[in-house]
């Protein structure tokens, strides 16, 4: 497949507050460049917050994003790494944006229809009055099956700190939201994340970002085993499509949760030379 390999590097620190102690400094290999220019992306829940980083961060890579969205006028560019252009309509050549249900096979199927689809990011969302109480795990499964049927493998699914087997890495409050109001929402996360680290076949990274925020990208996301804190939405997306551009992305088939302090420090190299590397 047409996947890009791109620089990183990762610092494990010895310790953190209010998490894990942990062992010296452990460095991923950096991986070589590829010579191919751009991957093929498909955005699941384009016009989301999170989806809507996807999007633009990976047409600023050069890559082609085809988004499936119900509301494809929402897709605006997105506050964290727009800059000045944040909340201007987005539009470029390279997009294919698609008016649909992600619940739909039909409309799923769209997607991956003679565009060669390196990668899918599914970054799904809605107020559970308004989209049901399973939509996570229906559109998932209506996805997984579509990559399958088209020879499409690499997968990031965002979900949220504390859904499987995080609980106990979301701060007090928080779980207390999950066993009131968010109850019917982290029923439908866990079967969504259940349905994922069953589908063998794939090569799927589940994303458990922390408390979320519109602010610029850092560039740092910490990959943490003890509470997790906040994160940019952008760093999330940068996250994300790293998971399914990186040949040997070092969280394949694994749950990381993420936040802005703490933990694993996955910096990615955004130096010159690192740039003219990937080209």
């Amino acid at each position: 497949q047409n996947i890009k390999n791109m620089k990183i590097s990762a610092i494990l620190l010895t310790s953190f507050s209010g998490a894990l102690a942990f062992s010296p400094t452990f460095h991923v290999p950096k991986f070589p460049s590829s010579t191919s220019l751009s991957a093929n992306i498909a955005v699941f829940g384009a016009s989301g917050l999170t989806a809507s980083e996807c999007v633009y961060q990976a047409l600023n890579n050069g890559d082609k994003v085809f988004g499936l969205t119900r509301n494809p006028s929402n897709l605006v560019v997105p506050k964290g790494s727009g800059g000045g252009k944040a909340d201007q309509k987005l539009s470029d050549p390279n997009l294919t944006l698609i008016g649909g249900s992600a619940t739909e096979a039909g409309d799923v199927a769209k997607i991956f229809e003679g565009n060669d689809i390196d990668g899918v990011v599914i970054a799904l969302g809605g107020k559970t009055k308004d989209v049901g109480t399973t939509m996570l795990t229906d559109a998932t499964k209506t996805i997984l099956n579509a990559m399958k049927a088209n020879g499409v493998k690499r997968v990031s699914v965002v979900t949220s700190i504390g859904a499987g087997d995080s609980k106990d890495q979301a701060p007090f409050m928080f779980k207390v939201l999950m066993a009131t109001v968010m109850k019917n929402i982290f029923v439908d996360k866990n079967n969504q994340e259940e349905l994922v680290k069953t589908s063998s076949d794939l090569e799927w990274c589940i994303v458990r970002p922390g408390g979320l925020t519109v602010e610029p990208p850092t560039g740092v996301i910490n990959v943490i085993e003890g509470e997790a804190g906040s994160i940019a939405r952008a760093d999330v997306a940068q996250f994300c499509l790293d998971a399914i551009t990186v040949d040997d992305f070092p969280y394949i088939n694994k749950a990381p949760c993420i936040s802005s302090v703490g933990g694993t420090s996955w910096v990615k190299d955004r130096s010159a030379k690192a740039r003219d590397g990937m080209e």
